[in-house]
């Protein structure tokens, strides 16, 4: 057993079980792509959102998330309408066909990434999920002080 606790080691096992976790992610969204399913799942769960926020919330350019907007739309996916807030702005939301194809994808997904987790209790995801808030929260605050 290896005794080395320094962050880059956990770094590193973080960094190898994401790049695992994010190949089993990419091959269950039923071939949407992770960016179309990332959007569609955000549109699912929150709703209606601004063009800008759905990039800023899934990391995405302004360029990018434009394009698959764009791609979404053409396929019937998604529709835009003017933001009542704000007319500069547009809204995307979720289609009836949309709707359809991202339940269906997000099902498959779900039981794709609860069979990856399957090695852990609950009680021990409960806890990596708390342990990996902890981690995020503090590497987030270092990385604002450092600006």
């Amino acid at each position: 057993m290896n005794d080395d606790t320094s962050g880059t080691r956990v770094w590193l096992i973080l960094m190898k079980a994401h790049r695992v976790l994010a190949r089993t992610a990419a091959r269950n969204t039923d071939e949407l792509g992770l960016s179309d399913f990332a959007t569609l799942e955000l549109l699912l769960h929150k709703g209606p959102q601004p063009v800008n926020e759905i990039g800023r919330r899934i990391e995405l350019t302004s360029g990018a998330i434009t394009t698959a907007v764009d791609r979404m739309e053409a396929r019937g996916l998604v529709a835009r309408r003017a933001d009542p807030d704000d007319r500069r702005a547009r809204v995307v939301q979720l289609t009836a066909k949309g709707k359809t194809v991202i339940e269906r994808a997000f099902a498959h997904h779900k039981a794709a990434m609860d069979q990856a987790a399957d090695a852990l209790t609950k009680a021990e995801r409960r806890t990596l999920i708390e342990l990996l808030k902890k981690l995020g929260t503090s590497a987030e605050q270092a990385l604002q002080q450092g600006e």
